[in-house]
This record gives structure tokens, sequence and C-alpha cells, in this order.
């Protein structure tokens, strides 16, 4: 059973500390997260660095942080298990469809060769980078993957994000196979919604 930290006083170096390894141990190793890479990052990186002063108590809770139209930081256990469903290694050039704050693509870092951003809205609509990207990671749930974001995976490459099915939530994955791509469900769980990729709406009779 996880256990929520919240900070009650502006936070010191001290007490930000035992808050993140309160998240290790409480939320992540119990929940079957114990790769090093995985928790190294994720106790080396402040979450309340990535939220705005008024939120900053809620950085270790075992929920998202919402940030209204600004995005979401996601649970630790979304971010957990999205980078060990992952499993990003040295050479690999990163896409990062964010959630709104940054805290993904600073975890992943020092663990690949490049990382590249773009904006929910931005993915949603067709806007992204240029070229392909050995992996491609959604910071939320997303009811629908457009095409153009597919194609942004290389050939072999990997996508990991939430995925929004029937109201649920899942964590899910998938890898580009002569030119067949698709997210299959890894396992439920909480994850924000990204809105900008709900289906469009259709009448029924």
């Amino acid at each position: 059973m996880s256990t929520t930290t919240i900070m009650t006083k502006t936070p010191d170096s001290s007490s930000t500390a035992v808050a993140r390894k309160a998240m290790i141990d409480s939320q992540l190793r119990t929940s079957g997260v114990n790769e090093e890479f995985v928790l190294g990052r994720m106790i080396s990186v402040a979450r309340e660095d990535f939220l705005p002063e008024d939120k900053v108590s809620l950085a270790y809770i075992d929920r998202s942080v919402a940030l209204g139209e600004d995005g979401h930081l996601a649970s630790p256990l979304f971010y957990g298990k999205l980078l060990l469903e992952a499993a990003p290694n040295p050479t690999d050039r990163v896409l990062v469809v964010e959630g709104g704050t940054g805290y993904l693509a600073e975890l992943l870092g020092p663990l690949v060769a490049k990382v590249t951003t773009v904006s929910a809205a931005d993915a949603a609509k067709g806007a992204l980078p240029e070229g392909q990207f050995s992996l491609v990671l959604v910071d939320g749930a997303i009811e629908q993957m457009p095409a153009a974001l597919g194609k942004t995976v290389e050939e072999d490459g990997q996508i990991v994000s939430g995925l929004m099915l029937r109201g649920v939530t899942r964590l899910a994955s998938g890898r580009n196979v002569a030119g067949h791509l698709g997210l299959e469900p890894v396992e439920d769980m909480g994850i924000p919604v990204l809105h900008a990729f709900d289906r469009p709406k259709s009448w029924t009779f």
C-alpha cells in the first residue's frame, strides 16, 4: 500500500530529500519499480522544481497534480512505469510529447543521446519536429494516436504512452514493425488525459 507524502511548509533540501526517498520506497518499489536507472533518475530530479509555488506541497503525493490549462505533473508511479516500459538506452533519440512541466524530459536527459520536446497541442494537430525517433514518450493518456505522430517512430522504434479506452486509462506501448504501429495496453493506472488527442464527438440516433 502506497503512502502519500505532503509537505506542509516551504520545503528545504533536507525535507525534499526525505520526501523523494519516501516516494521511492513507498510508491515505486512497492509497485514493482526497482530498476536502478529509473530510481536513480527519480531520486535525483526534484519534482517540486516543476510546480508553481502554490502546488509545491503536493510534489510527492501518489497522484497527479493538475495545473489547469498549463497541464499536469503525473504521479511518480506513472513516470516510473513509463521509464521501465521504455527501457531507454544511450543511443536513443527521443521525442517527448509534453504534459506541460518538462519533468519527463529532465528525467530522460542523461539516459539517452538526445531529447526533443513538443507540446501536446502541437503534436495532436501534426505540428511535429522533422525526422524520426527511436523512442517516443507521451506524458499523459491519449484517446487516439494521430497518424502524423505514429510516423515519427522509426522502423523498430517504440512509443510508450498513456491510453484511454472506454473511460479507463492504461499505460500502453507499441513498436513500429514494417510500417505497422499500434498501442497495446500494458497496465491499468491513473494517468492524466491529454484532451488535445480526444476523438471528435459524433451524434448517434
